[in-house]
């Protein structure tokens, strides 16, 4: 069965997966009172790797990012540069179940085993990898509206919180810490989108994919940046000492005595992102497997990756402490999957372009 999903659920599945577990971390943090302009900076980063992505997409329309490495780089090369892929996918999938597992055992229920937590949103995820790509994308795009009026009716309540002095003195330890962390925003969350690139083949239309990039960027980029500024101007240079940010930011919202506790329609907004990141991550890696083993469906193996994917979010790290010192660590690991394999890829495919559009043709 082919699968096909219009733009407006590719632009919400790229949107809810660029905020994924952003919106839980926070992105910034080590510019400090200048984190909004390290987000700002992030977005400006990604913008061109962002249009390589989606020029990748057009060109090969039709296939996923696993058959044009096959395509391009030969049938051997281009499966070990898969297994990197598969394993990118299984790597980041496992590091956004366990930051949701964190935050809900840190600040909703401590009591309760992070096996339980991970294990139920992993199940979900299974859930929704099982139905298929089509049922993420009207999914994604039937919460999404819901998503963005919870996060504007907070930004106006939380009005009453915010100093405007917080912002104060800008780049006052220079601006090379404000690159560090743009640098880190750029790996994480928004180049992360490469793993789009095996999803986008079940596009419509071949001018789809980047409209589809652009507007994700832009959807989930200035919410980001107006989140992160948010954050700054409630919590100041203090940012960067909290796990979860914007929780923190929210926390103490109380309209009255009848409008309270406004932090847990946050939580919605929180899992409902993570929810999408963890779907593609789910079904990047089914994909690699279906492709790398020759199965006939990537919906075979989606219980098994499922689970262990949540096994290995329980064991990638200790405690919640080590989970900050894992993000500098994944900002420079990820640089060949999100930047110089798509670069040599998208220079290969122009040079090319008709000889391997034959190829495709033909096979």
């Amino acid at each position: 069965m082919i699968e096909k999903i219009n733009d407006k659920e590719a632009i919400s599945i790229t949107t809810l997966f660029i905020m994924g577990n952003t919106l839980i971390m926070g992105i910034g943090g080590k510019a400090e009172n200048n984190a909004w302009i390290s987000a700002i900076l992030g977005m400006l980063l990604a913008l061109p790797i962002i249009l390589i992505y989606a020029r990748i997409v057009s060109v090969f329309k039709g296939k996923d990012l696993y058959e044009i490495l096959e395509l391009v780089f030969g049938k051997f090369v281009g499966k070990l540069i898969g297994v990197l892929y598969l394993g990118y996918s299984f790597l980041l999938g496992s590091l956004v179940i366990r930051n949701f597992g964190e935050f809900v055992d840190t600040l909703g229920m401590p009591e309760t085993p992070l096996i339980v937590i991970n294990f139920t949103v992993g199940l979900v995820c299974i859930i929704a990898i099982r139905l298929g790509i089509e049922t993420l994308g009207r999914t994604c795009a039937y919460f999404i509206p819901l998503v963005f009026f919870i996060l504007v009716l907070v930004q106006i309540l939380v009005l009453p919180q915010v100093h405007f002095d917080y912002i104060k003195p800008i780049m006052y330890k220079g601006f090379l810490p404000v690159l560090q962390a743009g640098y880190y925003a750029f790996t994480f969350p928004f180049a992360e989108t490469v793993l789009l690139m095996s999803v986008f083949f079940t596009l419509k239309s071949k001018k789809s994919a980047r409209k589809v990039y652009l507007w994700g960027l832009f959807l989930a980029g200035i919410p980001i940046v107006v989140l992160t500024l948010r954050n700054v101007l409630v919590l100041g240079n203090s940012i960067d000492m909290y796990y979860f940010p914007s929780y923190i930011a929210v926390g103490d919202i109380s309209i009255g005595n009848f409008l309270q506790r406004l932090e847990v329609t946050v939580v919605f907004v929180f899992a409902t992102g993570a929810f999408a990141k963890i779907s593609v991550c789910l079904f990047s890696t089914c994909r690699g497997f279906q492709k790398l083993f020759k199965l006939e469906d990537y919906r075979s193996v989606a219980i098994q990756v499922g689970l262990l994917m949540v096994y290995f979010s329980i064991i990638v790290y200790e405690n919640i402490m080590e989970m900050k010192e894992w993000a500098e660590i994944y900002s420079y690991y990820v640089i060949p999957n999100q930047v110089i394999i798509p670069i040599v890829l998208w220079i290969v495919a122009e040079v090319r372009k008709k000889s391997l559009l034959n190829e495709a043709s033909s096979a």
